[in-house]
């Protein structure tokens, strides 16, 4: 069975490589732009400066070679359901981040651990 996914935007930042990318999410780092396609606009509706966010995104760059890696933090050999890793069966991103703002369609993020140009899937509110 297939499973289609159509992206409802796109999410700008700093990094272009993976080596460019931060290890996990950091509120402290720099600026990220997440598009929304003008059809899903309407979809922001609700939510406000200083929520909390869960963004899922495409890690379309990511390539898939083994079930186990070593970390880049410390080098410690583990499964790759244990690892923030890009390289996965399926390259789904997940994090949870703050909203800066919100302006038409552009909401403003801190943080975002995935490469410029990076496909965005949903946006839900975070759950605590």
């Amino acid at each position: 069975m297939k499973y289609q996914f159509q992206p409802i935007g796109h999410i700008k930042t700093p990094y272009n490589t993976i080596d460019e990318c931060p290890r996990n999410i950091n509120k402290n780092a720099a600026p990220c732009h997440i598009f929304i396609k003008e059809e899903y606009i309407d979809g922001l509706f609700g939510l406000n400066s200083g929520d909390p966010i869960l963004v899922l995104y495409w890690m379309d760059k990511a390539k898939f070679s083994h079930l186990t890696l070593p970390s880049r933090k410390t080098g410690e050999i583990k499964g790759i359901f244990a690892l923030r890793t890009p390289q996965r069966p399926n390259p789904i991103g997940a994090a949870v981040v703050t909203i800066e703002d919100i302006i038409e369609g552009e909401i403003l993020v801190r943080g975002l651990d995935c490469l410029n140009m990076t496909p965005l899937l949903d946006i839900k509110p975070a759950m605590k």
